[in-house]
Formats: C-alpha cells, sequence, structure tokens
C-alpha cells in the first residue's frame, strides 16, 4: 500500500461539489474527481450535533482527524474515511444548515475564506484488495467506526457489491421486505447483507472476504436467490411465525445442514407449542434448533437451585448415589434421575447428587 499525506483545502473539495441525496444517487467534490460516497458507502449518519460539531472545529481552525482517499489508475479518487465530516463541511458551506444562527453566506466575508482555506488532512492511498483491507483494520477511524461488512464493501467495491448492497442495505429494500421477521438489524448498517454473506460462506465452505472476492466483478443473483431460498425454507418448515423466538436465528446455517431433511411442519409445530409451554424450557428461542439437531443445551434446561442441592446432599449423607463415595457438597453436581426427555421435571424428588466424574460418565452415555 503507497501512502502519501497531502493538504486539501475545503476550497478544493467543495469545487464542484454535488450531493444528490441518500436514494438519488452519489456525492462528488473535489473537481468532480472525489467520489465522497462511493456506492458501497453507508448514508450520512451523523446527527445535527456531531455536523455542527464538525463545522465549529473548522471554525476555530482546530484540526480535524486525517482523512483517507483511495487514488485510482486514472487520477480519480473515492473516499475510503472521512464521509462523514466531508458532507458536514461542504453542505454547510453549500448553505444547507445553520450552525450557531450562522449560516455560511451570512459570515463576514473574511470568515467565509478563512473556512474555504481551511486545510484538511488527506493520505492519498494506492494499492491491492488485500493491501486495502489490511490497512482499513489497523487506521484509526475517527468519528463513526466502519464496521466490519463496510470494510469488505469498500475493499471489494465493483459490480457485486453495488448490486447486493441496493438488494440488503436500503432502508426498505427488498431484503429486509422479505426477511425483517426473521434477520436482526438495520439494512443501512449492512447487517442484512453481511448476515446472507455468513450463510452462503458457509454452504460454501469459503470466509466471506473469500467468497466477495471471487464474485467481485458479476453480479449478486447468486446470493439473493440463495437469500430468498433460506426464508422460503423456513416459512415452510415453521409457518407459525413467533417473530420474539425467531428473529436473528443462524436460519442460514441451519437451512445449510437440513435443506434435505425430511421435516413435517405439522409434527414440528405441535413440539414447538409443548415445548413453548414446558416450564422446564428456559431458552424458548432454542427450541428450533433443539428441533433440528437435538441438542437439549440449546433449551437451557431448568437447574436444581442451591437450596435443593444441599438438602439433597444432607439426606445423601455426601455419598454420590453412583459410585457409593463420600464426597464435599462442592465436588458434587445435582443429576435429574428421570432426565427431562423422559418426562423428569426440576423437583426434589427427581434430584440425586453425584460426583463430577459419575455425573460427566452418565452425559456422555
Amino acid at each position: 500500500m503507497e501512502i502519501e499525506l497531502h493538504e486539501v483545502t475545503v476550497r478544493q473539495i467543495f469545487d464542484g461539489y454535488e450531493n444528490h441525496g441518500e436514494n438519488e444517487g452519489g456525492v462528488f467534490g473535489y473537481g468532480g474527481k472525489l467520489d465522497i460516497r462511493p456506492p458501497y458507502q453507508r448514508n450520512f449518519i451523523y446527527n445535527d450535533t456531531q455536523r455542527d460539531e464538525v463545522v465549529r472545529t473548522v471554525k476555530k481552525n482546530f484540526p480535524l482527524n486525517i482523512m483517507y482517499w483511495i487514488l485510482h489508475d486514472d487520477g480519480t479518487f473515492e473516499v475510503m474515511d472521512g464521509q462523514q465530516r466531508t458532507i458536514s463541511i461542504c453542505d454547510y458551506v453549500n448553505g444547507d444548515f445553520s450552525v450557531d444562527g450562522h449560516y455560511f453566506h451570512s459570515l463576514s466575508k473574511n470568515f467565509q475564506q478563512a473556512i474555504l482555506d481551511y486545510k484538511l488532512m488527506v493520505y492519498f492511498c494506492y494499492g491491492d484488495d488485500d493491501e486495502k483491507l489490511a490497512w482499513f483494520k489497523v487506521v484509526n477511524i475517527a468519528g463513526e467506526k466502519l464496521l466490519d461488512q463496510e470494510i469488505r464493501n469498500a475493499t471489494y467495491a465493483e459490480k457485486f457489491v453495488n448490486e447486493a448492497r441496493s438488494y440488503f442495505s436500503q432502508s426498505n429494500c427488498a431484503a429486509y421486505r422479505l426477511a425483517k421477521n426473521y434477520v436482526s438489524g438495520d439494512p443501512i448498517r449492512q447487517d442484512f447483507l453481511e448476515t446472507a454473506l455468513k450463510w452462503i460462506a458457509d454452504a460454501q465452505n469459503c470466509s466471506i472476504e473469500d467468497y466477495m472476492s471471487a464474485h467481485k466483478f458479476g453480479d449478486a443473483e447468486e446470493l439473493k436467490k440463495y437469500f430468498r431460498d433460506v426464508i422460503k425454507w423456513v416459512k415452510k418448515v415453521f409457518p407459525n411465525l413467533r417473530v420474539k423466538l425467531m428473529k436473528g436465528l443462524k436460519w442460514g446455517i441451519f437451512y445449510n445442514a437440513h435443506k434435505d431433511d425430511a421435516l413435517n411442519a405439522t409434527e414440528l409445530e405441535q413440539k414447538i407449542s409443548r415445548l413453548i409451554k414446558d416450564k422446564e424450557v428456559t431458552n424458548k428461542r432454542g427450541i428450533y434448533e433443539y428441533l433440528l439437531t437435538g441438542d437439549e443445551s440449546k433449551l437451557s434446561l431448568r437447574q436444581f437451585d442451591d437450596d435443593i442441592k444441599q438438602e439433597v446432599y444432607e439426606q445423601q449423607r455426601g455419598i454420590c448415589a453412583k459410585c457409593g463415595k463420600h464426597f464435599e457438597e462442592a465436588q458434587m453436581e445435582a443429576d435429574h434421575i428421570k432426565p427431562w426427555s423422559q418426562g423428569g421435571k426440576t423437583v426434589i424428588e427427581n434430584c440425586q447428587l453425584l460426583c463430577k466424574n459419575c455425573n460427566r460418565k452418565k452425559s456422555d452415555k
């Protein structure tokens, strides 16, 4: 990665400044050579206080943190880090908002010139994808820190990222409308895109970075179709929607492992209903994974409390119910005599104390 430090004035960046809005197009400056908000970047997320503080810093001629631009072979640039600060300054100079009761055009000529002559410290960065990714990970991102998926979007920015963001990363986008009850997070913060990429990367036994690199110059149709297939499968297998229990689960991972299983939706619904009513099950959100995998640990089954454990210890006189040896209470563990899977409850009548070794042997069976 080649990196050069430059001083760039507000006047230079504001030259040819165009802000087409979040849903209308990009943001450009520096004589049209700087893409301030490339398609892969987040939309403007500064609140009014953050935005105004940037302008106040410039007005006081205090330094802002260093910004980073990516330099392309054709001499154009795109903002790697500094979009929020750049747009804040340029929108103010453009007269889009006031700070402390003053619009830019209402300032004295000398004050206007001082703002336009304000120097921003900018690193011009040039390198390949791997170098850009490594630099993104070590750079001290100022203000609103870039998220992992935003870093990936910047690193592999080409046709795939642009198409994927259109489907997964816009307000009320197609992915959100389809899966808002099953996927957690905010599309604008790249949560839906990152989730879809995690799932398909798992299906193809690769990393998100590997997948994005392999598809960098292609379209996003495979990812979109895969995502739709996952949600279609979920709705077919678990047709009774329970948002509080289902939203945010690893549906793509479940789909990858169980899409070819013979699953009966009616039978599964009956089991779900029983498990929701079962007071022994303390993690209701684990019901779906349990039904697919049989792993009881996902249910966080109710455990015996300390009072029951102490009472049973006294009843057994410290003798392990399996090996018959004596142990201190701290060396013993409470065990269900009749397992939960056979209808056993977490009550004192169903409790026995085993030494840790015996309990481990029983659990391994």
